[in-house]
């Protein structure tokens, strides 16, 4: 059985406030694959990415197991940042410099050096997308422009593993696509993804496994569409507002709603179900521009398990 990239086991994290970020979180993320951690704001995410690859420290628990490509971030942390690369919320970029300037202080920072580091950049700016941009200066990037450079930055050392936290949020639907595509490009090349992202269609498009988090707590973990199947109605009618619902309520009433789980907000009125016909009935009841009849998704099963209700940290 080939060696997983990453194995955590038992994994905590206090703060000095004793906000307990992580509690007792194990998974498993197999080489060459692409891993999601999905939760709330607050939910431990990027703390666990941090504890990864060595900006933090976790909590001296004797039963806990961290390996990172072998190597315990606690001991090893300058051999995971060799192979590791990261691309933190903050794109962290230079605005003073051109593009090629910022890639030039990172590749001499990997010992990357003269021709082989022009070389490397040239490369990396074609892939993402980013030749023509070469002598910009950073602060004339477009937002897309400056997150595919920061994306470029983390594989100047041609890393086997990428720790992404939240690589899209903000830009336009060409731009995420696109990044999506490069990652899958670095996947088949052996390249091993982890990712957080509160996109999630990008969750479902890209990764092989995805732990949802909450509180510090794994709450799910499998294949998305695994999870969908096993833990989510097929379809969903959302009525839009929520004073119509009564008509849905009345239709279902007849017989029709032994199988239907609903949930209720101040403003809509959401009715889960595995048989589309019932639901199809209902909507009939509505108006045109009052309901959307639609296929469950991933948001659907996120916002099941972690709840619909704001936490204290969002």
């Amino acid at each position: 059985m080939e060696t997983p990239a990453i194995r955590v086991v038992s994994l905590h994290k206090t703060y000095q406030n004793d906000i307990h970020a992580v509690k007792g979180l194990s998974f498993t993320v197999a080489a060459g694959s692409c891993f999601a951690l999905l939760g709330p704001n607050g939910a431990g995410k990027t703390t666990t990415m941090k504890i990864l690859y060595g900006k933090a420290r976790p909590d001296p628990q004797g039963e806990t197991v961290i390996e990172v490509l072998g190597f315990d971030p606690r001991r090893d942390e300058l051999d995971i940042k060799v192979q590791t690369g990261v691309v933190p919320q903050d794109n962290a970029l230079d605005e003073e410099l051109d593009v090629m300037r910022n890639l030039l202080v990172y590749a001499r920072l990997n010992g990357i050096r003269g021709r082989r580091a022009v070389e490397r950049i040239d490369e990396l700016l074609a892939f993402m997308e980013l030749i023509d941009k070469r002598n910009a200066s950073v602060r004339e990037l477009s937002g897309g422009m400056k997150r595919r450079l920061a994306i470029a930055r983390a594989l100047l050392n041609n890393p086997r593993l990428l720790i992404l936290d939240e690589p899209t949020t903000g830009l336009d639907p060409q731009v995420r696509h696109v990044i999506w595509d490069k990652l899958r490009s670095l996947m088949r090349s052996g390249v091993t993804v982890l990712v957080s992202t509160h996109y999630m269609d990008e969750a479902y498009q890209l990764a092989n496994r995805i732990l949802i988090m909450d509180h510090g707590e794994a709450v799910l973990e499998g294949h998305p569409a695994s999870l969908m199947e096993t833990h989510m109605e097929r379809h969903v009618l959302e009525v839009t507002n929520a004073a119509r619902a009564s008509r849905v309520d009345a239709a279902l009433g007849d017989g029709n709603g032994d199988d239907i789980r609903v949930e209720r907000s101040a403003e809509r009125a959401l009715y889960y179900g595995n048989a589309l016909a019932p639901l199809e009935d209902a909507a009939r009841r509505l108006d045109f521009g009052e309901y959307v009849l639609r296929p469950a998704n991933l948001e659907d099963l996120f916002l099941k398990t972690t709840g619909r209700q704001l936490n204290e940290l969002q």
